[in-house]
């Protein structure tokens, strides 16, 4: 499906897609997010029955049983479920962006081997870049793989992995060459490898509903059929599934911060104070507006953003580093005025404004901070 037939109008299959995944959120996510959070349960049978409607490959090739949609089609899909549960959201973005970077990257036996199975979610997807000594600054990575025949000898450890020890399969850049993004490859390393192990579920600000774990390479074996693409591709493999996954997680916080200004429209309907409702103060009316339109504006760039990378436009890295900038940001902001607007009743879990804005203060973060995508930006700009 191509992108929007202009750029402000959503054709009939989008609002359909969209009201499908709002519905899933509505009825399977939102009741159980809180409790999820605070059990720290990660509901890997809800992410299934959203795969099982086409969410788990969503802008994967048909052939392997993907869906074949668009980035905006998935931007549309990852703002309607975060609305539900961010946490719950971002990890299925995650997953997205591993299985397309196996079908994009992939050879035909390594998409018909694992693409399917990622699809369905019966396999679940990590995506290993970062590690303990390189954050922002990814392409220092020291995880390492020595050639040994026809098998890689993979050797470090890899820090924050959204659904380690649950996932199945790990799609993780390491180091095969010198130092620097062109010594880098992309080896997809199945979590049952011997030798692989796992760090503790961290204790986290938010997004409690999916465990993050260390994942801890020791002398792993991992045949080099496992590669994607050629020696020293890793690192362009890497961003390349960074400038979707960057637009998927702007869209779950601009779901999350949605869900946020509704659950805040509707308790200043019902709460007064000073013998009249909240929402006929002048005053908070302001807010709400100001809200609904940084929201509406974020939103907007995220489907420019979206669109030109549909389009494969040459400045599609730098305007996906925009969009993930400002729509996180927005994001944050808009659930945390929020928190501000519901009172002390924000800050009481059983209200879940107070985990909206827990979740969606790591989007700022991961894919790369939102200073980086400043990076990006400054240097598409001054060259």
């Amino acid at each position: 499906m191509s992108g929007a037939p202009d750029m402000f109008t959503l054709s009939d299959d989008q609002i359909a897609i969209r009201d499908m995944a709002r519905d899933f959120a509505t009825a399977e996510i939102a009741p159980n997010a809180v409790a999820w959070d605070e059990a720290k349960h990660f509901p890997v049978e809800t992410l299934r029955a959203a795969a099982a409607l086409g969410m788990g490959g969503i802008y994967v090739r048909e052939d392997v049983g993907g869906s074949g949609l668009s980035r905006l089609d998935a931007a549309l899909i990852f703002e309607a479920l975060a609305t539900g549960c961010p946490g719950t959201a971002a990890y299925l973005s995650i997953h997205n962006m591993a299985t397309w970077m196996i079908d994009r990257f992939g050879s035909d036996d390594q998409r018909a081997r694992w693409v399917p199975q990622l699809a369905t979610m019966a396999c679940l997807a990590s995506y290993g870049l970062t590690e303990p000594g390189a954050g922002s600054d990814a392409a220092a990575l020291k995880t390492r793989a020595v050639r040994d025949g026809d098998h890689y000898i993979v050797d470090g450890q890899k820090q924050f992995i959204s659904g380690a020890g649950a996932s199945d399969i790990h799609v993780v850049m390491v180091r095969t060459g010198g130092d620097g993004p062109k010594g880098i490859s992309t080896l997809v390393i199945p979590a049952d490898t011997p030798g692989l192990s796992f760090g503790a579920n961290e204790k986290k600000m938010g997004w409690n509903v999916q465990p993050t774990r260390a994942v801890i390479f020791e002398g792993v074996r991992v045949p080099v059929a496992n590669r994607l693409g050629a020696e020293g591709e890793g690192f362009k493999i890497a961003m390349a599934g960074l400038d979707g996954g960057r637009l998927n997680i702007g869209a779950c916080s601009l779901g999350g911060a949605q869900a946020a200004l509704d659950k805040t429209l509707a308790y200043m309907r019902e709460r007064k104070a000073f013998g009249q409702r909240l929402d006929a103060f002048q005053a908070l009316q302001f807010r709400l507006a100001d809200m609904a339109t940084e929201l509406e504006v974020a939103r907007t760039f995220l489907w420019r953003a979206a669109a030109a990378l549909d389009a494969k436009a040459p400045d599609a890295t730098k305007l996906c580093a925009m969009a993930k900038r400002v729509a996180t940001d927005t994001g944050f902001t808009v659930a945390n005025d929020a928190l501000q607007l519901h009172g002390g009743y924000g800050y009481l879990a059983d209200y879940g404004i107070e985990k909206i804005v827990r979740d969606l203060r790591v989007h700022q973060i991961l894919e790369g901070t939102n200073e980086i995508m400043r990076l990006i930006v400054a240097r598409t700009l001054i060259g």
